[in-house]
Order: structure tokens, then sequence, then C-alpha cells
């Protein structure tokens, strides 16, 4: 199986002029705002995630990036998104970014989302709308 076959979603994402770093590739920072992109885009688009008024509200608790390729404006990268483990109040994320529709990533990682009640900032469980449309998402890494 191709490391692309064990992610669940997908989000093209364009590169941008910013994003090269005076190396002449993607500054490493810019990585995160990718898996930023892909969960978030999902979570609005499929999960109903309202970020301005919902109640609950996701928040990082941990993040990790293996950087094995270089990436470079212009070029649009895919960014695979599956759900690791479904918790109570959490969520971990497995990310790869794709460039050139190569099989290999140029990087992987994982994210960590607690929901938390917007006033209060106390862990509270996953909407049921957001529940579901994370379940369809469940990979094993590796898989």
């Amino acid at each position: 199986m191709s490391a692309r076959q064990g992610y669940a979603h997908w989000l093209d994402i364009p590169t941008r002029w910013k994003d090269n770093d005076v190396y002449g590739h993607v500054n490493n920072v810019e990585y995160y705002s990718y898996f930023d992109t892909v969960i978030n885009t999902y979570l609005i688009q499929a999960g109903g995630l309202d970020i301005h008024r919902g109640e609950a509200i996701g928040v990082c608790a941990e993040s990790h990036c293996k950087f094995l390729g270089e990436i470079a404006f212009p070029e649009t990268i895919a960014a695979g998104l599956r759900v690791e483990h479904l918790g109570n109040s959490s969520v971990r994320y497995g990310i790869g970014l794709f460039r050139n529709r190569q099989e290999a990533p140029a990087a992987e990682g994982w994210f960590v989302h607690v929901f938390v009640d917007r006033h209060t900032r106390k862990a509270v469980p996953l909407p049921a709308q957001l529940r579901e449309v994370l379940a369809r998402l469940q990979r094993e890494p590796g898989a």
C-alpha cells in the first residue's frame, strides 16, 4: 500500500510566494499552517464547526512534523488527513503533505485538538456532528 492510501480526506493547498524562505524552499513554520488548513477546512465544511459562535472550540494541545523533503513555491500540495484517535473531548489527526502527486510524503505529522467550552476553556465532549464526520476519517497510522 502507498503512503497516500493511509489518508481518508484530501485538500489541495497552493503554496504562496511568502511561504518560501531565503533558502528557496517553504519555511518549516508554514507546514503547521498547512496542517491547520486541512484540519479546519474539514471541520468547518464537513462538520459544521462554527468558529465564530459555536459553544465548543478546538485548541491545539500538541503538534509534530517530520520533514522528509522540500516543498517550494509555486506548487500545490496535496494534504492528506486521517483521524488516529478519537477521544471524548480530543482528537489526534495524522497529516501527510505530498508534492506533485508523489506517493511518498514531503512531510508527515500529527496534531491534537482538545475541544473546550468557548468561554470557560474547560474540556467538553465533542459535538455529535463533529464526532460523526471525524469517525469517517479513522485510520491506523501506517495502515
